[in-house]
């Protein structure tokens, strides 16, 4: 116990001051973006029964003041974590959102009783488990003092290549997969969310940097790759969210949650890998 209690201290130490303000905040996030699921799960239900449901390609949730309620939850925690971003690295992050799991999982079992069985407790678990492993052991990334650097990163030929194959990959799954196995196969909606996913986190992450070094007094707003990045994570998150209505429309937030959650922090640091070079 005294070891155990040693390397959480050790590890705390280790980590900057920057990176524990990331936790803080990806760990607030968590907690707003896992009840969201479920407030947004029964709006999309109240929605379905008086008009065409998300799951069909209806738009009626949006009418829907209980969606509404979700929608500005989620915002609120993605905010919490777009700031995280800005200060820890994405592989310290990203893996926090397994609180959001265990979240939406205790509430879609006591609210919209969907039943949370042994190996969903199991799964659940381990994802704590990992999560916690990788945050001890989160390494620092590079230095980065201007958005004109993150381009760069941004722009070399091992993250454009992951860049195209996921932007393929997601088309290949909306034009031939989603039409005919969406509402089926659970995999379908999340591989399109988690794809898109994985490279919203790295234009928010290079946003993020961009606000925090002009609110430090370097202002970053006038380049133009500043720009197209504020573009990409809106093109991303519209698309996240269209297709992450369908799947909590469709299948079980105890279901879709924990895959969503896995499907998109391997993405995610597989893209922090290539982009920033982590070691892991």
């Amino acid at each position: 116990m005294a070891s155990l209690s040693g390397s959480w201290r050790d590890a705390y130490k280790g980590m900057s001051s920057d990176n524990i303000k990331g936790l803080v905040l990806a760990l607030s996030s968590s907690l707003f973006i896992g009840a969201s699921f479920i407030v947004k799960k029964k709006g999309l239900k109240r929605a379905g029964a008086s008009g065409l449901r998300a799951g069909s390609g209806g738009y009626s949730y949006l009418l829907e003041p209980l969606w509404w309620v979700g929608m500005i939850t989620m915002i609120v925690g993605e905010i919490a974590n777009f700031a995280a971003y800005a200060f820890a690295p994405a592989i310290l992050v990203t893996p926090l959102g397994a609180l959001s799991i265990i979240i939406s999982a205790a509430l879609a079992h006591v609210i919209l009783h969907e039943k949370l069985h042994t190996f969903g407790l199991l799964g659940c678990v381990l994802c704590v488990v990992g999560s916690i492993t990788i945050v001890l052991h989160a390494p620092q990334e590079q230095e980065i003092d201007s958005v004109l650097q993150v381009w760069n990163l941004a722009t070399e030929p091992a993250f454009l290549l992951y860049a195209a194959a996921v932007v393929g990959a997601a088309i290949i799954l909306i034009v031939q997969f989603v039409p005919q196995y969406g509402q089926s196969h659970v995999m379908v909606y999340i591989g399109v969310c988690s794809l898109v996913g994985s490279l919203s986190v790295m234009s928010v992450k290079a946003l993020g940097i961009a606000l925090k070094l002009t609110f430090s007094g370097m202002n970053q707003l006038i380049y133009p790759q500043t720009w197209v990045f504020t573009l990409i994570v809106l093109t991303c998150v519209i698309t996240q969210m269209n297709y992450l209505n369908k799947a909590l429309d469709t299948f079980n937030t105890a279901v879709v949650s924990p895959i969503y959650y896995v499907m998109f922090t391997s993405l995610t640091i597989l893209a922090s890998v290539i982009m920033f070079k982590v070691k892991v």
